[in-house]
């Protein structure tokens, strides 16, 4: 086997891919199934892809894909909590970005 590219998603993506095998293999092996079961207790945006394009959009230097799968994976309602989950990357956002974040993913928390 050989690996061709990595990309990385953020957990909705991943359940819909974990949706595809299983609809194409009839069944899942046993750490695809727990982790489908995970999925299913914390996934809960019903449309991810669109809060993906969205903070895009927002055009903040130094935010790379993953960073907004990670925002997308944990939804922080607040500065404090998007400071506290980009914290693990050597990543700096100013305040008003941060602000930009925060307003974009409480407008998709209320939606739901």
């Amino acid at each position: 086997m050989e690996i061709m590219s990595e990309t990385p998603i953020n957990m909705a993506q991943l359940k819909e891919e974990l949706a595809k095998i299983k609809k194409r293999d009839k069944e899942l092996n046993f750490r695809a199934t727990k982790t489908e079961e995970y999925l299913n207790q914390f996934v809960t945006l019903k449309n991810p892809n669109e809060l993906v394009e969205k903070l895009t959009k927002l055009d903040i230097p130094r935010l790379k894909e993953n960073h907004i799968n990670k925002i997308v994976d944990t939804l922080p309602a607040t500065v404090k909590d998007l400071k506290v989950i980009l914290h693990g990357y050597t990543l700096t956002v100013n305040n008003e970005n941060l602000k930009k974040i925060a307003d974009t993913v409480n407008s998709f928390i209320e939606k739901k």
